[in-house]
């Protein structure tokens, strides 16, 4: 659990990150670091965020879990295994994971996306400025997760499913052929 911020520390803005096809290649329910690849030129455009000083938030949905296909240990490991490969490799490490474990279709809960609720929750943690942060991506309830926070933007990225998916967003999203164009949209326009 992330330490508290205290009450005097400024605002920081984030980029919120789906993970399953917008960081990395979704081969479906990816719970085992040796199924996990970058989508080429991610964990650079990582890099250039965190330097442009954007907290890097992953919200992700994970009903691998409740379907029995892998533990909620499998999935902090995996978490835990990425940011040890970005530290080692490019000396930084995102700031937060966030997921939700509940079946889409069952016991509906309050957290899963396009509900903002795992992002109000980071927001909260991290002492995160959720009207200067951006939502990224490759579905459109990643785009609705952002809206429904309050982001200042939500992008689309056109990897994984967001090829078929840029034709259902709401108008108006931003849509980038993938995670390393949508970080160079954020830093030139906002960083």
């Amino acid at each position: 659990m992330p330490d508290s911020p205290t009450s005097k520390s400024p605002l920081r803005p984030a980029v919120f990150l789906d993970r399953d096809g917008t960081i990395n290649h979704d081969r479906g329910y990816v719970f085992r670091f040796e199924d996990f690849e970058f989508i080429s030129g991610v964990p650079e455009a990582l890099l250039r965020l965190h330097r442009a000083g954007f907290a890097l938030v992953v919200i992700t949905n994970q009903s691998g879990i409740i379907r029995g296909l892998y533990s909620e240990q499998d999935v902090k490991t995996l978490h835990e295994k990425v940011d040890a490969f970005l530290l080692e490799s490019l000396g930084f490490r995102l700031d937060g994971w966030r997921y939700c474990s509940h079946h889409p279709d069952f016991a509906p809960c309050t957290c899963r996306k396009p509900s903002p609720n795992l992002l109000k929750q980071a927001a909260r943690d991290l002492n995160l400025d959720l009207k200067n942060s951006f939502m990224v991506g490759d579905k459109t309830l990643d785009v609705l997760a952002g809206i429904n926070a309050g982001v200042k933007a939500s992008i689309l990225v056109k990897t994984g499913y967001g090829q078929a998916d840029q034709f259902q967003v709401p108008a108006g999203t931003i849509v980038a052929e993938d995670l390393p164009k949508a970080a160079e949209f954020i830093i030139k326009n906002y960083g």
